[in-house]
This record gives C-alpha cells, structure tokens and sequence, in this order.
C-alpha cells in the first residue's frame, strides 16, 4: 500500500489537487479521473511517474494505466488523502461545519456514512411517495368520483411506477454500501441479490428453509460492509498477476457464505426489533414519544446521530407500508419557521430580516440547515424555541397516529401529499400546532438582536 501511496500523491499533485477533481474512479487497470481545468494537469510529469504504465485520453476523461490489481488500491490511496486534506470550503460552508465539528458526537462520521448509502435514493423515494399519495387521492369516491373504477390500468402502471423502488432496494443499497465503503459496485449488487433471491426458499439449512430477503437493508448492510473489508484484505495480500481474478471469487465464495450462515439471520433479529420496537414505542408512547422525539430531532442534527435513523426509516416502510416516525421527526423543522417568524418580527436588524426571509420559504419546503445555521441557532435562545415548538407538534403527530407512505426525503409542508389517507387534515393540524408554538415560545423568550 505505501507504493500505492505515494502514486497516489504524486497524481494528485501533477493533477492540480485535489480541487480540480470533478469524478475519480477506477477499472480493472486504469485509474479514471474528470477535472474542472485541463490546464492544471502536468501531463509531462504524470506520464513519467513510477507506476504509471501509459495514458490515455477519453473524451472529458484522463485514464492512468496502472496495472491489474493497483487501480484499485490507487484511487483507494487517492481518495484517503483528499478525505485527510479537505479543500478549504467558503465562509458560510466554513461556519457551518464549525458549528458540526463542535457539537458532533463521537458516533456522527460512521453515521454519516450510512446515511450516504441511502442519500442517492432521495429521488426515487420523492417520486415513489408522490405518485402513491396521488394514487390514494384518486381512489377516493369523495373527491375524484369514479375515477378508479373508470381508469383501472392507468392507476395500475400508476402503482407499478410508485412502488417499483421498494422491488429493487435492497439491489440499490448493495450497490450504494459498497460504494460509499470502498468496494467493488458489482459485487455489491451482486451481495444484495443473492440475499434476496427467491431461489433461496427451496434451500435448507439446519433443518430450516431459508428466507429470500430477511433483514431487508438492514442485513444487505452488514454483508456488503464485510464484503468491502474481505476485498480490501485480499487485495493487500494477493500477488497483483492473480489479485484481478481470485479476489472477486474468493470474496464472493467467503462473504456469501458468512451472509447466508450468520449475517442474514442476524440482520433479520435487528431488522425486526428496529420495526417492531420502533412502532411499539411511538403506538404506546403517544403525546410524550411524540414529543420527545420532535424535541430532541434538532439537536440531534447538529450532533449528526440524525442519520442513524435512515434505515429505520426503511426498515419501517418495508415492514409495515407506512412511516409513523417521519412525521414526528418533521415537527422539529416547522417549529423552526414559527421561530424564525417570530424573530422576523421582533428583530430590527435589517440583514438578519433579510436572511430570514430568505431562508423562510425553503424551511416551509422542509429544507431546514439555512433557518439552523443562519437564524435560530446564532441566536440561541430562538433554536430552543424551535424545539420546544416542534416538541407540541410531535405530540399532535403522534397522538392522531398519523404516517406517510415513504421512508424519506421530503418534510415541511409537503410531506402532507405523502400522508396516508384519512390522515392528511392531522398532518397540517399538527404542522400549524408546531409552526404557532414555535412562533409562541420564540417570541416570549425573545432574544438579543444583533447590531449591524
């Protein structure tokens, strides 16, 4: 690895730094890199490095040729030193990663990582709770007529389109994991699928029949997570002339194996104590559950522990249909408009009013961190109030047992499109309790406005 390392430096170097990278990858023998400034490159020097075998040129893409087995263990090295050296960020990004740096829990970077498997799923989980909340309009007699009986294929290529990201999840977080931990992509899937292969059910084990996708994404995470360490391993200890054709088979043959014997079982026990303990705490805890989970949410943000509850998330909606948490958790962004509100008013500082109104409409979208990090927190007292207003919502949510179709993605506001039927009109009853109470304890609490 030091080899790789110090290849990996002296790219980085000839390719401007870090900065100038846009996309880095690698194939079997080649390190892929995309720049934002050809001119930056030392193509004289890049191509005289030790290791370097040749270069070429496709398209936007500049392709190191480094040798079977190397490649992989380049960009790895590569991409070790630019998380080490960030670049230096602007001034806003700069304070608000001084605001996480300092409250962040010890816990907050393994927990970003996860949250990063499922982040590239956003869309698909947007457009999916979308589409089935439309869909759950529709079919209601009281508001559009006959509609469904009329239009029964549309509304079946409807439900096709609104659902087909949960036929694939645990395929797209195979991929997600080994990308976010380092591993190959392939065979990442390729992990996901054999855990959810219905050939598995004609398969016993100890006596047992084993069970096509037990444990959801939660045991595609613990397998694929493996699989990257049993990679990695294995391309530090194989010769580099046999590492491109025994790792990915030795890998698949071991990390399978550890999967269907241990991992997949024991993913299963955590999956179904995350679903059950989850919806037991929120169906028998009632006002103080709900409260407490809307209160706490924002100071969990700032330490970044917020990301731990993505899977369950997931997990929630694979397991029962619904989300009865998100809903919860959203209370603690709308009371942060009622605070936001509130200082709008009260404050005289003419770019504080400024930023607020600026940042107002997205935080209504559900888009908090500019409402955080430029209003509420600064002013101290404001952030509490957020809390506590989110804390009343959280409690009307919870009570009124109220859930939304997806797993995230979309909060404020909108997410009242997503609610289950029946459930919508609570939803903004809830969402108008947070926004009033927020506004409310801001408000009495009051704060000291800043001077210009």
């Amino acid at each position: 690895m030091d080899k790789a390392m110090t290849l990996a430096g002296h790219l980085l170097q000839g390719i401007g730094g870090e900065e100038n990278i846009t996309r880095l990858e690698n194939c079997m023998t080649r390190v892929r890199i995309e720049v934002n400034d050809d001119a930056r490159l030392d193509l004289t020097r890049l191509r005289q490095l030790d290791g370097v075998k040749g270069y070429v040129k496709q398209g936007s893409q500049h392709q190191f040729i480094v040798g079977p087995g190397a490649a992989a263990k380049v960009v790895e090295a590569m991409r070790s030193l630019m998380a080490s050296a960030p670049s230096q960020p602007q001034a806003i990004d700069r304070t608000k990663a001084q605001v996480k740096q300092k409250y962040k829990a010890p816990m907050s970077d393994a927990l970003r990582q996860l949250a990063n498997v499922f982040i590239p799923l956003i869309p698909a989980f947007i457009a999916s709770g979308l589409i089935t909340g439309i869909i759950n309009i529709v079919k209601r007699p009281d508001i559009i007529g006959d509609f469904a009986t009329h239009y029964p294929n549309l509304l079946g290529l409807a439900a096709i389109f609104g659902s087909t990201i949960f036929t694939i999840m645990n395929i797209l977080v195979g991929v997600n994991t080994a990308r976010v931990f380092g591993g190959s992509i392939a065979l990442g899937g390729v992990m996901a699928g054999i855990l959810s292969s219905p050939a598995l059910a004609q398969i016993s084990l100890f006596g047992e029949n084993l069970q096509p996708g037990r444990g959801g994404v939660i045991a595609v995470l613990l397998v694929v997570v493996l699989m990257c360490w049993i990679e990695k391993k294995l391309r530090q200890w194989l010769p580099e002339a046999l590492e491109l054709i025994l790792n990915p088979l030795l890998t698949t043959l071991i990390t399978a194996t550890l999967a269907i014997m241990a991992l997949q079982p024991l993913g299963g026990i955590m999956s179904d104590a995350i679903a059950h303990g989850a919806t037991l705490a929120i169906d028998r805890g009632g006002i103080l559950v709900g409260a407490l989970l809307a209160g706490t949410f924002l100071p969990l943000v700032l330490t970044g522990l917020h990301q731990g509850m993505v899977p369950i998330h997931v997990e929630l909606v694979q397991a029962h249909g619904y989300n009865a948490l998100l809903p919860i958790l959203a209370m603690a962004g709308v009371g942060q408009v009622g605070a936001s509100l509130a200082v709008l008013l009260k404050t005289r500082n003419a770019r504080l009013k400024k930023l607020v109104k600026g940042a107002l409409p997205v935080g209504i979208l559900g888009i908090g961190e500019p409402l955080i990090f430029g209003v509420t927190l600064p002013l101290g007292r404001p952030f509490i109030a957020a809390c506590l207003g989110g804390a009343v919502g959280g409690a009307v949510i919870s009570y009124a047992k109220v859930a939304t179709v997806i797993t995230f993605g979309i909060s404020g506001l909108p997410l009242a499109l997503t609610i289950i039927s029946g459930k919508v009109m609570l939803y903004l009853a809830g969402w108008l309790a947070a926004v009033v109470c927020g506004f409310l304890f801001a408000w009495f609490m009051g704060f000291n406005d800043p001077e210009e």
